[in-house]
């Protein structure tokens, strides 16, 4: 048994959150975690050092947690990588990119490490790199990933080709679901979008109300939002959110606005995020939208999912 093993049998509820940048701050962490789940922070891909730290500081004095980072990202500013060690987490996240630069340091200084993938020939890759446990995430999920596979068939693929442990991602909001998955042979769900909706989240409150009010099919895939505020995500990762005025105008249209991102629509979008005009801004969120329908607290949101034992004893009358 592995330390990922080991910590994730460890827990009340098998529910991850999903390290989502600019929603799960070490507030929410903590939150999950005292709940009996396993709290995460998420870093993006412009987090500073000393926007990090405050964040890791929170999110330890909670308890165990986990920590997020974006391979592509992290050569430009490696000393997210230093700080987040310097914090202990019980797990870190290397995804988005080649997690075999920071394994051998990762697995140093004794933290285990997972890895996000969107297909089976993403897994076989992070799996060949030595990773202690793989996230599939489906196309339903919330926030930046591959958009070429659905959940379900990723999780049965995966669990296929590995013993080691295999999270569920995307489209994972319910009792129901985290059965599902259970039932599949996932060792947990990484959660995100119920968790972006949470009171301790720190999405604006426009944000977490967009969510609520959005159903399963208000949701769009696209690249749009990163190309007009010129992040340079990689093009195979685009972004789930909620579709808005913005994603009306230009999620089909990526090519275009790529020719040429007027200065002008940066500013705005980066103006956007900041006042929560939701209209305008992304409000990255999975298809599982739908099931969210009201304000609540991240011990809410786990305790939500407790009750997933019924559904696996519901499911033995095959047996």
């Amino acid at each position: 048994m592995t330390d990922i093993d080991g910590l994730l049998n460890d827990l009340r509820v098998p529910v991850v959150g999903a390290p989502m940048a600019g929603a799960a701050g070490g507030r929410l962490a903590s939150a999950i975690t005292a709940a009996g789940g396993l709290g995460m922070v998420g870093v993006g891909n412009v987090a500073t050092v000393e926007q990090l730290a405050p964040e890791l500081e929170i999110a330890s004095a909670g308890g165990r947690f986990g920590v997020g980072l974006m391979c592509w990202s992290l050569p430009d500013n490696p000393e997210l990588l230093d700080v987040t060690l310097a914090a202990s987490p019980a797990v870190i996240s290397l995804s988005f990119g080649d997690p075999r630069p920071y394994l051998s340091v990762v697995h140093g200084a004794g933290i285990p490490v997972v890895a996000q993938v969107g297909t089976r020939t993403e897994a076989l890759d992070v799996l060949d790199a030595g990773v202690d446990a793989v996230v599939v995430r489906g196309d339903e999920g919330g926030g930046h990933g591959r958009g070429v596979v659905a959940t379900l068939p990723l999780l049965q693929q995966v669990l296929d080709i590995t013993d080691k442990p295999v999270l569920a991602a995307g489209g994972i909001a319910t009792a129901r679901g985290l059965a599902a998955v259970l039932a599949a042979g996932a060792a947990a769900a990484w959660v995100g979008t119920p968790f972006a909706a949470a009171e301790e989240s720190l999405f604006k409150d426009s944000a977490k109300q967009a969510v609520i009010d959005a159903d399963t099919d208000q949701t769009v895939y696209t690249r749009a939002f990163d190309v007009a505020q010129r992040f340079d995500w990689p093009t195979i990762y685009g972004g789930r959110a909620l579709s808005n005025d913005f994603t009306a105008q230009w999620a089909e249209r990526v090519t275009e606005l790529e020719a040429d991102v007027p200065d002008a629509m940066t500013a705005q979008m980066k103006q956007a995020r900041v006042q929560g005009d939701t209209a305008m801004a992304p409000v990255y969120a999975g298809e599982s939208a739908g099931l969210v329908t009201e304000h609540r607290t991240a011990a809410q949101v786990v305790d939500s999912f407790a009750g997933f034992r019924d559904y696996l004893v519901a499911a033995q009358r095959w047996l």
